[in-house]
Order: structure tokens, then sequence, then C-alpha cells
């Protein structure tokens, strides 16, 4: 469908933003272009059947001054971020940006290479890989570092090594204490919604342009290739820990409860180099990714900044993350990892201090400023958390979803509670002539706060869903924060031409194979429809021959549990299987070979009659 300009309102704001902002310089722009060395000679990463997976010249448009369409200070930073190839951070060390939502670095070693975090798909990570050796030689990766449990730092992992050089110890996995539980439990035990709410965030159905995806702040999207994982053999359990890699000294620094639940940074005296992994990028974070995630702690985010400061910041001549470009020089290190920390302080401290005098969430969010220091650097610019929704997250942490007014501790869901504002306005067709009034002028927020009811009341009504789309529509040409837009597009879009369903999914076949049994038993009974399981009393027997280890299944008043131990031979059903087999079966096979059933099979039919698997494509912007 045809898309609108942007009202007189929007292209104000966007000029009164270009006029406070200092768009002149230009310092960012020389580091991320610093140390060039080449790009792909075909910009288009095709997997094996020859599907595109990425393709950075999709990106070719952000070039010059920002359109109207889109919030000046988020070009800016599009254009930076957009910008791909090998770059030399010093000698010895090199990033292949812009090949995914994440940057891809290479240490050099005597004979070898380390690479750090390959990126979210087997087929960009072995690109990367091409790129580099194409400059640097045909160099023999002796380790590979995943920095944190997030997909876009361990995914491609199975591009650039395989699990027999890993077996045959020439190749070492090497990652932070907890990191496989919760890079496995984030993919799958809420993997559906995330994954759903993730094609909104990076607007994976929209189209590339000043009208519609332009970027994520952190990165420009995610690939659409195959991720996969593999088992840590040498995992980081302590602050000073120090490994050698071929000759290259590593000393780590752990970092739990930043960015990712299990996260770490590095030092690399040889090189007198620093990697922040994801906790010092040129942007704010997320203390709560829009996809879904548990709340992160900004207060320990930012002392183990002041921790890496204290601890290498003297030893430092260059600083680098597995997002953006890097920092060069020790005193521009201590200001930008100084200013990093104390914007994450600042928000936590804040905020703590406003709601301990009454203010909610939203509130504490409409209220607070950033000091002129930290707003002043473009570092701390909200292209991929805002400051709005961290800052509502850090209520969520302390507080929880109910902000003490009794009123709201039990209000109606969002389609019945809609029916009776639409009710109480005078019907939907004065909802939406409020909502054209408020549109004109220019207030988008109260338009899209009377559309949503107008639609969730009237899923239907043409005029509601239309006007809803325009409003949505503003709301992302306005949006400094990449995911912001995305997530206000991606709604207009669905409003338009209909649901697009999940078009990224972490709940990889490669991902899945590494739950270990108990991670696999709790994937499923988050699957039991619990209603329908309520009168059921069953009970079986599980042996898993390739790992030695058998449980006890019970599923009664709706609950499944498991429980570790030798088949007794008082179930009416004992399975003997692969762990591998057992996935494909509760996968729907029932017929592949390798599968053993003593006792009645009916009882792994109740069981399945019960499993009740997410919805890839729910709604959202629609009840």
């Amino acid at each position: 469908m045809e898309q609108n300009d942007p009202t007189p309102s929007i292209r104000d704001a966007h000029t009164s933003l270009s006029g406070s902002l200092p768009f002149a310089d230009t310092a960012d722009f020389e580091a991320a272009d610093r140390g060039f060395l080449g790009t792909l000679d075909d910009p288009a990463i095709r997997n094996a059947a020859g599907e595109v997976v990425w393709d950075a010249s999709t990106y070719d448009f952000l070039d010059g001054d920002a359109p109207e369409t889109v919030n000046p200070s988020l070009w800016r930073q599009s254009r930076l971020v957009a910008k791909h190839g090998l770059y030399e951070v010093v000698e010895g060390i090199y990033q292949a940006r812009g090949f995914d939502l994440s940057v891809m670095s290479f240490i050099e070693t005597d004979s070898g290479v380390i690479v750090v975090d390959p990126l979210i798909a087997a087929e960009t990570a072995a690109a990367a890989l091409a790129l580099y050796r194409k400059h640097r030689g045909d160099r023999p990766i002796v380790a590979v570092i995943f920095s944190h449990s997030h997909i876009d730092h361990f995914g491609g992992v199975l591009g650039i090594v395989t699990p027999e050089e890993v077996e045959a110890g020439r190749v070492q996995i090497v990652a932070p204490e907890g990191f496989l539980e919760h890079a496995i439990s984030e993919n799958v035990y809420a993997g559906t919604a995330m994954s759903r709410r993730s094609g909104y965030m990076y607007g994976a159905a929209l189209a590339r342009g000043p009208q519609g995806q332009v970027g994520a702040g952190l990165g420009q999207t995610t690939s659409t290739g195959a991720p996969g994982i593999m088992v840590p053999t040498l995992e980081i359990t302590t602050t000073g820990e120090t490994h050698t890699f071929d000759g290259v000294e590593v000393e780590f620094q752990m970092a739990p409860g930043t960015e990712a639940p299990s996260e770490m940074h590095f030092h690399i005296p040889r090189y007198r180099a620093l990697c922040m992994a994801e906790n010092a990028t040129h942007n704010l974070h997320n203390l709560l990714t829009l996809r879904g995630a548990v709340v992160r702690d900004p207060h320990v985010w930012s002392q183990y900044l002041t921790e890496a400061i204290e601890r290498f910041g003297d030893d430092t001549d260059v600083v680098f993350a597995s997002h953006h470009w890097p920092t060069w020089g020790n005193d521009e290190i201590k200001a930008f990892l100084g200013v990093q920390r104390d914007l994450y302080g600042y928000l936590h401290d804040q905020t703590l201090r406003m709601l301990n005098q009454g203010l909610n969430g939203a509130e504490i969010a409409e209220t607070i400023e950033l000091p002129p220091a930290l707003a002043a650097n473009w570092s701390t610019h909200g292209y991929y958390g805002s400051v709005s929704h961290n800052v509502k997250a850090i209520y969520q942490r302390y507080m929880g979803w109910f902000d003490g007014n009794p009123a709201r501790l039990w209000p109606h869901p969002p389609k019945p509670l809609a029916e009776r504002y639409v009710a109480a306005i005078g019907g939907v067709d004065r909802v939406v002539e409020l909502a054209q009034q408020a549109y004109d002028d220019g207030d988008f927020r109260w338009a899209a706060t009377l559309l949503d009811h107008a639609v969730f009341a009237e899923p239907e009504n043409d005029s509601a869903k239309a006007l809803y789309a325009d409003t949505l529509e503003q709301l992302g040409y306005g949006s400094e924060n990449g995911t912001w837009r995305n997530f206000f597009l991606s709604g207009a879009t669905e409003l338009r031409e209909g649901n697009f369903g999940t078009p990224l999914s972490a709940n990889a076949p490669a991902i899945l194979a590494q739950l270990t049994p108990e991670q696999l038993f709790d994937a499923i009974a988050i699957t039991v429809n619990g209603p329908k399981a309520w009168d059921l009393d069953l009970a079986f027997d599980i042996t898993f021959r390739d790992l030695g280890r058998s449980f006890r299944l019970t599923l009664r008043k709706g609950v499944l549990i498991y429980v570790e131990k030798e088949p007794s031979g008082d179930a009416a059903l004992h399975l003997t299987s692969t762990k591998a087999r057992f996935l494909a079966l509760v996968g729907g096979d029932t017929a592949s070979e390798g599968l053993t059933v003593e006792g009645d099979p009916g009882v792994l039919a109740q069981l399945t009659s019960v499993l009740d698997p997410g919805d890839p494509g729910f709604n959202i912007v629609l009840p």
C-alpha cells in the first residue's frame, strides 16, 4: 500500500533536532572508516540453496543528508553502522563489520587467529572469515571466544570451525560461566514470542529505504541464515583469569547480569587492547529489549565498567566491542568508558530517587533528563535502547508491573477494556473522529492510544485501521530509536497488509540439539495445555541410550514433572531413544526408526494430544 509523507509536525521536529545536535562533528565517521582494508566483491551472502541471507548493498541508500521520513540523528547512526568490510583495529587485530547485526573480530596469535563472536549465521560468519583470510592469509583458527550468550555472538560458529576440529583439540571454544544454559533457555523457553516480536524490533518484513527499515541502531538488522552453537571447551569463571592461546595472553573480566546474563570482557596485553563485549557501544543499550527478556541490571553494568577502567585503563590503547567501531587513545578510551558508565549509573540512580518520591515508571520516563554533558555525547543516544523504555525497565526491575494505584491493580484485559472505552466515548466513529483531530494536531501518541482501543473493539473497522497505520507511520518517521521506528512501521505494515508472522527464528535445530534432557523436558512442560491435561494421570520412563541417563516423567493436574531415576518397571510405558530421536518425536515424528517402545504407546499419544506449541503468528496490533 502507498505510504504517506511526513506531516508538518514531524518535519518541524526534525528541523529542530538538526539544529540542536553537533552534526558537524565527524569524529565517529573518521573512526568508523579507520583501517578499512576492503569488502566483499559481492555484498549478497547466500546459503547453500542460493537464497540471500544478508545483503549489505540494500543499505546503499544511506547517503547524504537525512530525508524527511527519518529522524536525522538515527539517519546519522545508520550511515555509520551500515559501513561494511574488513578493518584493521591495530596491527594484529581486525574486524569484519556490516555483515550481520554484530561485529566479528580476529585476534592474530603466533601462527593462527582467535575469532571473537562469529555473528548469527554460518553463512555470514564464513563470508567474514573468507574476507579476513583474503587480506591476512589462511591462518588457522586456534580459539573462538563467545563474549556472551546472545545468538548474534555465537550463532555462526559452525560456519568457521567444525565439531571435529573442536573434538580433536585444535580449536578451543571459550565462553563465560553459564553461557550454554542462558543461550539455550533464551532461544527456547520464550523463543516463539521473542522471535515474533523480533520481527517487529528489527523490521524484518519492512522494505529497506527512507520510508521503511533504515537500521536498528546497534546494527542494521539480523541475517536469515542458519544459526548453530557449540559447547564451550573452556569456561571462564573468575575475573583476572588468564589463558594463553598460541602465544597470546588474554585476561578476562566477568560481567554477568549486564547486557546478557552470561557476559565477559577481556584484555589482550600484547596489543594493549580491551574488548568490552556489548557493554560499551556507541549508543544507549537496552535494559529491557523490546523483543522481551529478563530486565538487565544497570547498577552492576555501571560497576563493571568502573572495574574495567580501573583494571585495564592504564594499559589500553584501543577498546573495541562486538558492535560498532573502536575507540583509540588512552585518554579517549577512559572518557568513552566513563561516559558509558555514567549513563547507566545515572539512569539507575535517578529512577530509584524518583520512584522513592512516588513516581511510577511512565511518569519517571516523561520527567527524567540526562545531564547536558551526557546528552551532548553521541554515544549516549537511544538508537537501540531508549531513556524512556529503559527507565520503565528499571522501575519494573525493582517494583514490578503494578504501580501501586489500586485502580490499576485489576484492569480489564485489552479487548474488553477497549470495548468499554469506545462505548464510553460514543462509539468507534467518534473515537476515529477524535483520533483524526489528534493526528491533524500532531499528537500522534494520543491518536495511537485512541485507535488502539478502536481496533481492539472493532478489528474489522477499515477506517480505524487505516488511520492507526498512518499514525504509527508518523511515529516511526519521528523516532530517533531504530527499534522504535521498526516497531511503529511494522505495526503499520500489518494493519495495512495483514499479519507477516515470524520472519526470524532463533529456535534452530542446531540450538535445540544442545538442550540438556532437563531443558528439553522444561521446553515440553511449557507447551502442556493445562486445562486439557487436568484429568490426565500419566507416568512413563525414558532412557537416553546415547547419554546413559534415565528419567521418570509424570503428568498430573496439568503439570509435567521429571525426576532422574532408573526405570522401575511399574510405569505404563518405557521409551528408549537417543536425545535427537526424542526431539524428532516431540516434533511429531512417530514413524522413524531409533525409538524403542515398551508398554502402552497410548500413554505417549495422550501426552502429545495435550501439547500446545506456541503460535509464531499471534496478533500484536490487533486482538
